[in-house]
């Protein structure tokens, strides 16, 4: 407003507005940016003391349970042997027979999916040691040695002639078979379930003396959601391959089991 307008304004009786000096305007408004921080900075500190676990009222997050979770690359990165370690400390026995060459097989790596080598032909291999030792691998959790007890079981199991051989060392079987179904680690209780599989088709009702040393295991097992349906599948081949009389051994120890006959 110019000074002739104010002095006209006073003039006639109205009262002039007073002058506010750019200082003080600056004040306000820095006060007022002030307590727009002070309205939003509430929250933050409450979120960074529970983070800090001071607030009594409210219980820390707990960022511990993220551990709980499996990493994504668990599964792309498997335990592997140290290839440096020489110390023989805590080594199964299938690995000690594998690294001494007691095994006539090794592993190729492939781009896609590994294969063994057999320095002998399977047809040819003494199943007693060489397929007692491998089921002694099924029980391994680390890479190389899990793959290749895994997959020479199954090799040796394939030959024609497997049956015979097979029964011939069957009493040397179930214990290290009955030790990797009741292992704690999901995979070697899978190697042990398949390798179950893959003796009751080779060995027929010749198993069925044997059948009690794994239904516990199995029953126990069978109460897990994600091995029911694994398990029953794996019974409902014991039982065909060996005959009514399994039918009966297994619902000694399994009463839920229905037959695949029925």
């Amino acid at each position: 407003m110019l000074p002739n307008q104010m002095k006209s304004q006073t003039h006639r009786g109205i009262p002039a507005r007073p002058k506010t000096s750019v200082t003080e305007s600056s004040k306000t408004a820095n006060h007022s940016k002030s307590n727009v921080g002070r309205v939003h900075s509430a929250p933050v500190c409450e979120a960074r003391s529970m983070l800090r676990g001071d607030n009594n009222d409210k219980p820390p997050i707990q960022t511990s349970t993220v551990a709980k979770f499996n990493k994504p690359s668990a599964r792309l990165n498997p335990k592997t042997i140290d290839p440096f370690n020489t110390s023989t400390k805590n080594q199964s026995v299938f690995s000690t027979v594998y690294i001494n060459g007691g095994i006539p097989c090794c592993l190729v790596h492939g781009s896609v999916k590994h294969k063994l080598s057999w320095s002998t032909p399977p047809e040819s291999v003494l199943f007693d040691p060489v397929l007692v030792t491998l089921a002694e691998g099924l029980r391994e959790t680390v890479h190389p040695y899990r793959f290749v007890a895994k997959q020479g079981f199954k090799e040796l199991l394939d030959i024609p002639e497997a049956d015979q051989k097979c029964i011939a060392v069957l009493p040397k079987l179930i214990q290290p078979l009955r030790a990797a179904l009741t292992h704690r680690d999901d995979n070697v209780f899978e190697n042990g379930l398949e390798a179950l599989r893959q003796i009751s088709a080779t060995t027929k009702d010749a198993l069925n003396i044997h059948l009690k040393s794994f239904l516990l295991a199995l029953a126990k097992r069978r109460m897990e959601k994600k091995y029911r349906d694994k398990v029953t599948e794996v019974l409902e081949d014991l039982e065909q391959n060996g005959g009514t009389e399994t039918l009966v051994i297994i619902k000694s120890k399994i009463p839920t089991y229905s037959s695949i006959n029925r």
